[in-house]
């Protein structure tokens, strides 16, 4: 059992320490997305350990298609395959299944689906996905679930909740099996659960209240960030948390914006991911406390300020505006590295004022100062 321990509260919001067997994370935290193993946009482990990542994301379905899981495993597991030191959070490979939706058919004992890369048949259900974890040796491992649509009709939402929640006893069971295996990579890994309910608030506080009897690691809120609004989003959180174990870490999965992070915490959630930062940093849109700024845009042709005054990333301390906005119109791989490693380092940045702010018994007023600047453009 891994221990969580709460130094601060203000409000609902939670500031603590998760100790684990690769290292002790602050939260809240946000994990950096490494889908394959590797974050996108040509950013290596080192360039991880340089911006303050604390925990990286990889995905269980992805690296079971390429290249197996039982290959990383004969190399000694996740870890030491991407000369990783630090905590990894594999995700059980359910929310591909469901973006994958047209390739797919549930049944209860999993899924059925084809391959995105090579249309070969795979299944997967709750054993599959922790055996494919243990193979990946990941500090935490997630339940297989369904996540059903936010605009799925009710009926299809309940009896899919109830499957994920037998799905979760089955994880439960196979996980525990596997840890004490003598050729297990981590015999430590730790296992969160999912909460799952679309927008449908008893659906969800029922779902909560019965994996909470699991006495799990950890839980996590699923199915947000799909279609819902940001209000649909913050009311469910708002329903919800309070109704999952505080004193286990409350993940919020696929989330999210600046924004949504810090409303997040406020509603008393401690982990995040999102593939925003990066995704949008491959595309020249970038982070600032003055909001977010398009480096495609003409304006930016002379401009020999960093992207950010002050900014202590890799690429602020270094380069202007128009030599990487160069760089990207020139489709040189070195443009979209330079935009990816600001905006990570500006989530980290940003998540260590947040347990500043918390440690200080100041969050609602940093909460309230940064969302007016990220509104305030200063260009």
């Amino acid at each position: 059992m891994a221990e969580y321990r709460i130094l601060k509260q203000e409000g609902r919001a939670k500031r603590a320490e998760f100790e684990t067997v690769h290292g002790t994370i602050q939260t809240p935290v946000f994990m950096n997305v490494g889908t394959v193993a590797a974050i996108k946009g040509a950013v290596s482990t080192e360039d991880l350990e340089g911006i303050g990542t604390q925990v990286q994301l990889s995905n269980t379905y992805h690296l079971h298609v390429r290249p197996g899981d039982k290959i990383i495993k004969q190399l000694g597991g996740l870890h030491q395959f991407m000369s990783w030191k630090k905590p990894i959070l594999t995700d059980s490979g359910g929310f591909q299944v469901f973006s994958l939706a047209g390739l797919r058919k549930i049944k209860e004992e999993g899924v059925f689906f084809n391959s995105h890369i090579d249309g070969r048949k795979i299944f997967m259900g709750p054993e599959e996905s922790m055996q494919i974890q243990s193979n990946l040796g990941s500090t935490i491992a997630m339940a297989f679930d369904e996540c059903p649509s936010s605009k799925a009709e009710r009926s299809y939402v309940q009896a899919s909740v109830e499957r994920t929640t037998r799905w979760l006893e089955r994880c439960k069971k196979e996980m525990a099996r596997l840890n004490s295996l003598e050729d297990t990579v981590n015999p430590s890994q730790l296992l969160f659960g999912i909460n799952q309910g679309a927008v449908f608030d008893d659906v969800r506080i029922e779902h909560a209240k019965r994996i909470s009897e699991f006495d799990l690691d950890g839980y996590a809120v699923g199915g947000l960030a799909v279609g819902e609004s940001h209000e649909e989003m913050y009311h469910v959180l708002e329903e919800v948390v309070p109704y999952l174990p505080k004193e286990k870490p409350t993940y919020l999965m696929g989330v999210g914006t600046p924004a949504n992070i810090l409303e997040a915490v406020e509603r008393g959630v401690d982990f995040f991911d999102c593939v925003y930062p990066t995704r949008n940093g491959r595309h020249g849109h970038l982070y600032t406390n003055h909001g977010k700024i398009n480096l495609f845009n003409a304006k930016y042709e002379l401009d020999s300020r960093p992207i950010e005054e002050g900014c202590q990333c890799p690429t602020c301390r270094r380069y202007s505006r128009a030599y990487v906005r160069h760089l990207l119109k020139a489709k040189e791989m070195l443009g979209m590295r330079m935009c990816v490693l600001h905006n990570l380092y500006f989530y980290n940045k940003m998540m260590e004022e947040i347990r500043d702010s918390l440690d200080k018994g100041e969050f609602t007023a940093y909460k309230k100062r940064k969302l007016d600047g990220m509104a305030t453009p200063l260009d």
